[in-house]
């Protein structure tokens, strides 16, 4: 994939072309000092831990509610339709927030979500503290909406903040050197989130992991709204009709079509149902062991090895294309689910965890670097968020199938959705192969 060129290139004079420019760089290619040396030098070291503890928060929401509910009313039915509630306000709001960086910006967007989301985090801790005494899940419900919704896009938008940041390279190299650093973000982020819900709900109280999620939306999506990379990318109305061409070795010479970009939304989608459906189904399987509030500690595990594993694709050989390396992924990750019906104790249970979690690092990648080859350049912001909010409404969708399966089956037959999820991205990647290959055809 060819890198586009960015408004700054043609937009001489303005502060943030200046910005653009401060970037290191000779607009060739990266220095022989290594990949991911020259991503720290593009962006800076503050750029990583800022962008990192400010996308906390969405990882802990999901798996937040979830374990608030579930240890306040003894319900996984209930415990996963709040999580649930979270993913479809993020599948609303996330979107919406991505369009809206895509045309004023992201700064404004970014610092008013750092304002509604703690509000609302705080509003879903309260109403779920008067399910004792009578209150009703639909208020929970509804709160926890309202914080999926408003849950601050970090990773979408830093995704879109290197597209900018890494166009001189004409190899590409850098590009995907930084996709795969934020999907092992992502992936760390998920695995310390879930991990602090887990060991602050069962060291402390149940509504502490979300109180928390509440102090770094608001101080550290503030820092990363203000972070000198949000300059490097102009909103929409500010372009001229020559900046952000798309690139000459894609499908985008004929126009996407939406039928196309769906399938990359779908395989999120699958994603995070497997996602959702994993960690309610530890929570039931730790529950056997009188140790339900583990859910968190165990679900780490995968993602421990997912994270590495998504590091190690951008050494991989640029002839191994992101549509291959999908389907590879796919397979894989869909064999090693169905080892998660095998275990009948907790060490068995974390080698499988620990095997399963090497595909899921490059299918995220990959999946990744199929949207940023395939969408709009003008809507990037969008497709980013998207394709992000797809993850967390498939973790609604997991969590609300596999939730209640646990609780009148049992654990395993909720592991079924998490092996049914994974043969799903399977097929979606099988069927995305095919229709890049035959769009490119089309535009040859």
């Amino acid at each position: 994939m060819k890198p586009f060129t960015t408004d700054q290139q043609s937009a001489a004079g303005s502060p943030e072309s200046a910005a653009f420019d401060a970037l290191p760089g000779d607009g060739t290619t990266a220095p022989a000092k290594g990949r991911y040396a020259r991503i720290l030098e593009l962006a800076g070291p503050a750029f990583f831990s800022v962008a990192f503890l400010a996308r906390l928060p969405l990882a802990m929401l999901t798996i937040g509610a979830l374990t608030l509910v579930t240890s306040i009313t003894g319900s996984y039915a209930q415990g996963g339709f709040a999580a649930g509630a979270v993913g479809i306000g993020s599948a609303v709001g996330g979107p919406a927030l991505g369009y809206l960086a895509d045309r004023i910006g992201q700064r404004p967007v970014l610092l008013g979500a750092a304002i509604a989301n703690p509000l609302l985090i705080i509003g879903t801790i309260l109403t779920a503290a008067q399910l004792p005494d009578g209150g009703p899940l639909t208020a929970v419900l509804a709160a926890a909406f309202g914080m999926g919704a408003t849950g601050p896009q970090v990773g979408p938008l830093a995704r879109v903040r290197w597209m900018a940041m890494t166009s001189k390279d004409r190899s590409g190299k850098e590009l995907g050197t930084a996709l795969s650093y934020e999907s092992m973000a992502d992936e760390l982020s998920f695995v310390l989130g879930p991990a602090l819900v887990g060991l602050l709900a069962a060291a402390v109280a149940p509504w502490l992991p979300l109180a928390l999620a509440a102090v770094l939306s608001a101080s550290m999506v503030s820092a990363f709204a203000f972070h000198r990379s949000a300059a490097v990318v102009l909103p929409a109305p500010r372009r001229t009709k020559n900046t952000l061409p798309e690139p000459e070795d894609t499908v985008q010479r004929g126009g996407t079509s939406w039928g196309l970009l769906a399938l990359p939304v779908l395989g999120m989608v699958a994603m995070g149902t497997f996602f959702g459906a994993t960690q309610a189904s530890l929570a039931a399987f730790g529950g056997t062991f009188g140790a339900a509030d583990a859910a968190g500690l165990l679900y780490s595990i995968m993602g421990i090895s997912s994270a590495a594993a998504a590091l190690s694709v951008a050494f991989w050989p640029q002839r191994f294309s992101q549509s291959a390396r999908w389907v590879v992924s796919a397979a894989a990750m869909t064999a090693a689910a169905l080892l998660l019906l095998l275990p009948s104790g907790i060490p068995g249970m974390l080698a499988v965890l620990f095997l399963l979690g090497i595909p899921v690092g490059p299918t995220m990648v990959s999946i990744f670097g199929i949207g940023a080859e395939l969408a709009p350049r003008h809507l990037m912001g969008t497709f980013m968020t998207l394709l992000a909010s797809g993850t967390v409404a498939g973790t609604a969708v997991g969590s609300g199938l596999a939730g209640p399966l646990a609780e009148a089956f049992g654990h395993s037959a909720a592991f079924l959705v998490s092996a049914g999820a994974a043969a799903s991205l399977l097929v979606l990647g099988i069927a995305s192969a095919a229709a890049v290959r035959r769009a490119k055809n089309q535009t040859a």
